[in-house]
């Protein structure tokens, strides 16, 4: 089965990608960790400020919605993705 997902990525990673948003191409069986590493392959500048360079997770960084819904509540990145999709990955916000 194909399709089409649509990402949106707030404050930073639209930055870093140079886009808010970004419409990818699905083939067969996808995960959200699927569409993450096509995300992060395409743009360099994404996978520095998205994905946590010790744990290799975007998660510490990122609150991820699919569908409306926290991934957290979800498969977490092994929640599937279909055609029509809507993915949400917003800067997760850190005090210190």
């Amino acid at each position: 089965m194909s399709g089409i997902v649509k990402v949106r990525l707030l404050g930073i990673f639209g930055v870093a990608y140079g886009s808010k948003e970004a419409e990818l191409k699905i083939e067969g069986d996808v995960r959200l960790k699927e569409i993450i590493q096509k995300l992060t392959c395409t743009s360099k500048a994404l996978k520095h400020v998205l994905i946590d360079s010790d744990l290799k997770s975007p998660l510490p960084n990122a609150v991820i919605i699919v569908n409306g819904k926290d991934i957290s509540v979800l498969n977490g990145l092994d929640t599937p993705i279909k055609n029509g999709d809507e993915i949400l990955i917003i800067p997760a916000i850190h005090g210190g």
